[in-house]
């Protein structure tokens, strides 16, 4: 049985692509202070995400979108400072990608003040001539399909995106177009779980899920929702994994376990 421990070695983009090509999984949460983030790297933990999900669960926000750089990049040295060997990366908030030399600006300011290795974009094909960039540039990035918190309005709500095959077919030439501008992650959220299977399938870069089943390479929620302390409605792909365990410690590990085996996501946490 998989007891998971401290890391033990430095995770980088090619160890996350090297668990891919062995089919094994890896574990992702958010963080946003240095406490948790030391937490959860004892807890063997892989990826910490500085989520624009602060604004939320920390700012009381009803979306993301009040995010600014500023607050991404505090947290992000507070996490920063609690994290030896889990792979940080960060979200650019709402408003900090509206042309390829902003993004490449934004980005390389958090970059150069949290130490963050990857910073975290949303969009459509909108992404496509950013990601290039900001690889051109030695800058990594995870792309961002599906569901996007920062598009929540246009939306129209926090719906499950790629039912619709026209939708979900572009969904899977945008993954591919993203890979091949130089995408180092690809984070799908709120997408069925076949189609989600079959993205992760068709590209060689890792692949991270939230609300997208269990098939994919890699699996992310918000630490307040692993916890129960979100306020109100708890998102149907997410679980409560502290209940039944003695401490903080022991519901992180047992996410991370579950992810690790292959038991969470399961049907009642997915989208068909």
């Amino acid at each position: 049985m998989y007891v998971p421990k401290p890391l033990e070695d430095r995770v980088t983009i090619p160890y996350l692509k090297q668990l891919k090509q062995d089919g094994e999984k890896f574990a992702c949460l958010t963080a946003y202070d240095f406490s948790f983030a030391r937490l959860l790297e004892d807890c063997g933990v892989e990826v910490v995400l500085v989520g624009d999900s602060l604004g939320m669960v920390i700012q009381g926000h009803e979306t993301t979108i009040p995010v600014t750089l500023d607050d991404i990049a505090y947290h992000g040295r507070a996490v920063a400072a609690g994290l030896d060997n889990a792979l940080l990366m960060l979200d650019m908030p709402f408003g900090s990608l509206n042309s390829p030399q902003q993004a490449l600006d934004n980005a390389s300011e958090l970059i150069k003040h949290t130490e963050a290795q990857v910073v975290k974009l949303e969009g459509w094909k909108s992404q496509l001539e950013i990601v290039e960039s900001l690889a051109h540039f030695g800058i990594a990035t995870c792309a961002h399909l599906g569901l996007q918190p920062q598009m929540v309005h246009k939306m129209g709500g926090y719906k499950v995106q790629g039912k619709d095959k026209a939708v979900a077919d572009r969904m899977l030439a945008t993954a591919r177009d993203l890979e091949a501008a130089g995408t180092d992650l690809l984070l799908l959220e709120c997408v069925p779980a076949a189609l989600a299977a079959e993205i992760t399938a068709a590209l060689e870069i890792p692949v991270i899920g939230i609300g997208a089943g269990a098939d994919v390479d890699g699996q992310i929620l918000v630490l307040q929702d692993v916890l129960n302390l979100t306020a109100g409605k708890k998102p149907k792909f997410s679980k409560n994994f502290i209940a039944g365990e003695a401490s903080i410690q022991d519901a992180i590990r047992c996410y991370v376990r579950e992810v690790k085996h292959g038991e969470f996501p399961d049907a009642s946490h997915s989208f068909s």
